[in-house]
């Protein structure tokens, strides 16, 4: 009698559990969960001989006198109302599972790991060169960039994937990098040279030098190197070293014969315009030239269409070589600085050609970010709708 008295009770109680279990996993749609639980629930109570209790976990004794064993009554009563009080399996709803990638790094995030991903960004030009311990608004909008540029949904949250791409596309930073040190020293004052002279042609371009160059190292030439550093943020040594004059390559252009020798170049007679740059005489292309400040749509080596364009200022330059429309948007709004970008022809990372109405409005009182602005509504309306994808782009001075 008491063995049946206890039996009972474990059977109601498994029944008011697996009740409950029942409408909290109903509640949250994992069925699933039900269903395990009712046929292990209906296994146990027909084994109680062998099974441990779920309330006491201990074990019934194996063999026990008919007299104390339960009655058969008793231990189908629970496993008909449990199955009652389940949903059927036919009916329950199927859950829906969704993997959420967790971030690697996200906007909060401090220390020497956000500096690493602000460097490797910097070197695929989304990001500045000089980096900070903290992930704020500036590295959420590079990663948002480089996200997008992939296809990959742009969030500005590092995941797995956007940290593995990054990786494979760039190299490991150097401790220099990283802390915003200064590297080994390649010029420096006293120095002298030929690599000299082409350093200062390069500063007097952004106009960082001025006057005549020569092929001395002096306080002149440290006064101009100190300048550009203290611009771009890096150490101000006014000395050269690697990362300084990759910012200085990038933001100028090869020295031509005449600016190394300090003459005057030969200008074009401006009624037969700016001379092509020679990648531009075969095929469709859009020819982009910083000196005349011009776009020009050629095909076959003709010109067919001219308009007025601006550039990038010296802290985001406009990037010069030969590129290709890789992507078209007619109504695009920079998602970096939320402006419009009307008729945008993508050809080097963020940079696009598109209309400017900041351009038309205020002329070459201004810069881009970068980008080539065109100010003629029309006539880049007229562009977008001839110029394909693929169509190859070349930026250069001519």
């Amino acid at each position: 009698m008491t063995s049946t008295t206890r039996n009972g009770r474990t059977g109601r109680v498994l029944v008011r559990v697996a009740a409950t279990v029942a409408l909290v996993l109903a509640g949250t749609g994992a069925a699933y969960g039900v269903m395990g639980l009712s046929g292990a629930t209906d296994a146990a109570l027909r084994d109680r001989g062998s099974t441990p209790s779920p309330v006491s976990g201990k074990a019934s004794t194996p063999g026990a006198s008919p007299s104390q064993a339960p009655s058969q009554a008793p231990s189908q009563a629970p496993s008909e109302s449990l199955s009652a009080a389940l949903p059927s399996r036919s009916t329950a709803p199927s859950p829906t599972l969704v993997a959420v990638p967790e971030p690697v790094l996200e906007p909060g995030d401090t220390g020497v790991d956000v500096r690493e991903l602000q460097s490797r960004l910097a070197q695929l030009a989304w990001f500045g060169v000089v980096t900070v311990p903290a992930y704020g608004p500036e590295t959420r909008d590079a990663v948002s960039g480089f996200q997008a540029k992939r296809g990959f949904e742009a969030t500005g949250v590092v995941d797995k994937r956007t940290w593995n791409r990054l990786v494979a596309m760039t190299r490991e930073p150097t401790r220099t990098e990283l802390f915003n040190r200064p590297g080994p020293t390649l010029l420096g004052p006293g120095a002298h040279g030929p690599q000299v002279r082409e350093l200062e042609v390069r500063l007097r371009q952004i106009a960082w030098f001025f006057g005549d160059v020569d092929d001395t190292y002096d306080a002149t030439t440290r006064e101009a190197v100190s300048g550009f550093q203290g611009k771009r943020g890096v150490p101000t040594t006014g000395a050269v070293d690697q990362r300084t004059l990759s910012l200085l390559e990038a933001m100028s252009t090869e020295p031509n014969a005449d600016e190394l020798a300090n003459r005057k170049p030969t200008l074009p007679d401006p009624s037969e315009g700016a001379p092509l740059d020679p990648r531009c005489a075969t095929g469709a292309v859009l020819c982009i030239d910083k000196s005349s400040l011009s776009l020009r749509w050629v095909v076959d080596g003709r010109t067919k269409v001219t308009v007025d364009v601006r550039f990038g200022s010296a802290e985001l330059p406009t990037r010069e070589g030969q590129f290709s429309v890789y992507r078209k948007s007619r109504d695009h709004v920079s998602s970096l600085f939320n402006t419009s970008m009307p008729f945008a022809m993508f050809f080097s990372g963020g940079q696009a050609v598109h209309y400017s109405p900041d351009f038309a409005a205020h002329g070459y009182d201004g810069a881009s970010h970068g980008c080539v602005n065109v100010r003629d509504y029309d006539a880049v309306a007229s562009l977008f709708d001839q110029v394909p994808v693929g169509t190859p782009v070349v930026v250069y001075r001519s």
